[in-house]
């Protein structure tokens, strides 16, 4: 199958996106909206539907990832927002969505469109929407949740004659990985400065 235009701009505008998040630069979310345009047309194109539509979603994550990195996660406050890790009660409620999530999306895409993957569209989109929310509050296992539908979205690509798009996503898994490791160092307890060290 053909390489077309949008796909080689989506693969450079994803692959710049998230080398910028894994190293908590701000320009990731306007490069990450130029992305989600771009495979807004090919995942259209390709019949992967509720990636497209996810492609919409993310755009409006953008804007509030935007501001919460900016803002520290609250009005009034100007400090850069820090990393943490996610609650008990925040894994609760993103397990209880997720599950729903791809339920529902695969009864949609079963009854409603030609897809011929509905299930495996439908979970990588739960998951790809359960990393936003952890990457717009910085939350390290964001990275985790990212590298999890990596897994999925490789093989789907590939299944769907996307090649460029899933060795883009084979180089998305490998900054995930750095991601990660990058913000496991910085990741310290609830009010410690930055600059200043746990004790031992």
């Amino acid at each position: 199958m053909a390489v077309s235009w949008t796909e080689v701009l989506g693969f450079a505008t994803g692959a710049v996106c998230v080398w910028l998040v894994a190293r908590q630069h701000i320009a990731n979310w306007p490069v990450g909206i130029a992305n989600n345009v771009f495979f807004i047309v090919l995942f259209t194109q390709a019949g992967l539907y509720a990636d497209a539509g996810l492609q919409i979603v993310f755009i409006a994550l953008a804007g509030y990832g935007w501001w919460t990195w900016t803002h520290g996660g609250g009005p009034g406050t100007a400090n850069v927002l820090p990393v943490r890790r996610t609650s008990r009660a925040e894994w609760l409620w993103l397990a209880a969505a997720g599950a729903v999530g791809t339920g529902a999306l695969t009864l949609l895409l079963e009854r409603a469109t030609d897809s011929t993957v509905p299930f495996w569209d439908a979970l990588t989109t739960a998951l790809s929407l359960m990393a936003t929310y952890g990457q717009c509050r910085k939350r390290v296992e964001s990275w985790c949740l990212w590298i999890t539908a990596d897994l999925v979205y490789i093989p789907l690509y590939a299944y769907k004659g996307l090649h460029l798009t899933a060795l883009l996503y084979v180089g998305f898994l490998g900054l995930c990985v750095l991601g990660l490791r990058g913000w496991l160092r910085d990741l310290r307890p609830a009010g410690l400065p930055r600059g200043v060290e746990a004790s031992a």
